[in-house]
């Protein structure tokens, strides 16, 4: 072959490689096209897992803290509770902070507030001091599930909103799982305050990703006309923010309200307190409690996405949204139930594998019950009422941690904390069935 023939071969290969790989890619850019929205449902993901970790830093480090500060269980419910009312009075006003100054603005300051105030547990001392940096934590982390299921709303159609929540609520068990075994290593090389600042310095790459990403679908370049056609194939036109005194005027709203606050506090109780659990009645120490943990947050990931898909699937399937949601939610309530023996078996991971099925149909619940609230009402009112069930929640886990402080204070027991979680669910239903029996939708707040 001559030196011409040669080169001319080369051109060809060079170019037909070329082709091959433009090809490739454009190939790669159907297949993420009209899927942008599952792009942000995975940041979603992302920034409720950065919010459990901040939260859970505590109670894996109870038993620690204890120790080293000299807390008993009243002083350390007492933390809880700051943290619980911090978050309640948040939620006030969030939902209508962040429906006012839209979702990419709301979530990104709330992230970098909540950051900060997880970092600021490291230079405390005294129970005082961590009272006052619990409650901005709490202030700060009420943006983050308002924000989220109305970023959900903006993003996905009815049908497919139960699946996105679950996916993102599915953080929550991501984070959980992440503390137990990332914290007491900190602990044990740098100390208990270095947790603190680690993990609150998270939130700060997130808050860069978050604003690199966000834009509502109309906005983003990313979205395609036939994945934004698909999102809004069932949506209403956008009108005015409502405010909370006339969302308190609907059933619906109760509805919602009265779920959470019976069921949140379950939630909180399994955060703060099971790690302590699992030391005082299994005999763990710091470093030991981690797979237990990890094991129930695993079980609990699975519910949160299984949870919203079922009741996805039966609609699906032709069931109604009021039969696709509450059947789901049944289910998972009676998935709770085995718990309340939780105090009482014998064996470590019998135990691990009963409260992980109660976490895992707490989290499958929990997916549905948030994705009722886009169900009856508008997107533009939803971070509100969100807001509402959230604060309605914050209390019900400031009542949980004054209980269960008290009664292990008193008895040791866990006996009454496991029978409250292990009823709840069925209870909440019941209202809810009672006040909104059909989930009817709100068409002119």
């Amino acid at each position: 072959m001559t030196e011409k023939q040669s080169r001319v071969a080369a051109e060809t290969t060079g170019s037909t490689s070329q082709v091959v790989g433009e090809a490739q890619l454009r190939e790669g850019a159907k297949l993420f096209a009209g899927k942008f929205r599952w792009v942000i449902c995975a940041v979603l993901f992302l920034g409720i897992s950065k919010n459990y970790m901040d939260r859970q830093v505590l109670g894996v480090l109870k038993a620690t803290l204890q120790h080293d500060l000299g807390w008993n269980e009243i002083d350390y419910s007492n933390l809880v509770f700051a943290f619980q009312a911090a978050y309640a009075v948040g939620l006030l006003v969030v939902g209508g902070f962040i429906d006012r100054v839209g979702t990419r603005i709301g979530y990104g300051l709330s992230m970098v507030f909540w950051s900060v105030a997880s970092m600021a547990h490291a230079l405390c001392g005294s129970l005082l001091s961590f009272g006052i940096a619990r409650a901005a934590l709490g202030l700060g982390e009420s943006g983050a599930f308002p924000a989220s299921i109305k970023t959900v709303t903006e993003w996905f159609p009815q049908k497919e909103r139960a699946l996105a929540t679950g996916i993102f609520n599915a953080g929550t068990n991501v984070g959980a799982i992440i503390t137990p075994v990332f914290v007491p290593w900190i602990t044990i090389h740098l100390g208990w305050r270095w947790a603190f600042l680690v993990t609150g310095a998270i939130g700060f790459l997130w808050f860069l990703l978050w604003m690199a990403v966000y834009r509502k679908p109309e906005d983003h370049v990313r979205c395609t006309p036939a994945e934004l056609e698909h999102i809004r194939s069932d949506c209403e036109k956008p009108t005015a923010r409502v405010p909370w005194a006339k969302l308190l005027g609907y059933r619906q709203t109760w509805a919602f309200l009265i779920a959470k606050f019976l069921t949140d506090p379950i939630w909180w109780f399994y955060l703060f307190w099971v790690p302590g659990f699992f030391q005082k009645q299994h005999g763990l120490n710091l470093m030991q409690v981690g797979l237990p943990i990890v094991v129930i947050y695993l079980i609990s990931d699975a519910g949160s996405i299984l949870g919203g898909w079922l009741s996805s699937r039966f609609i699906k399937r032709g069931y109604s949204v009021n039969s696709g949601r509450k059947v789901a939610m049944l289910i998972c309530a009676v998935g709770v139930v085995p718990i309340v023996s939780a105090y009482r078996t014998e064996g470590l991971w019998a135990t691990v594998l009963v409260i992980g099925l109660a976490a895992a149909a707490h989290q499958g619940f929990s997916a549905n019950l948030f994705t009722t609230a886009s169900d009856m009402f508008p997107s533009h009112a939803v971070a509100s009422v969100v807001g509402i069930g959230g604060m309605a929640g914050a209390v019900g886990g400031m009542l949980i941690a004054n209980i269960v402080g008290h009664v292990l204070q008193a008895t040791g027991s866990y006996f009454v904390p496991f029978l409250i979680a292990g009823t709840a669910y069925l209870i909440a239903l019941g209202v809810m069935q009672v006040i909104v029996p059909r989930l009817q939708p709100i068409n002119s707040v």
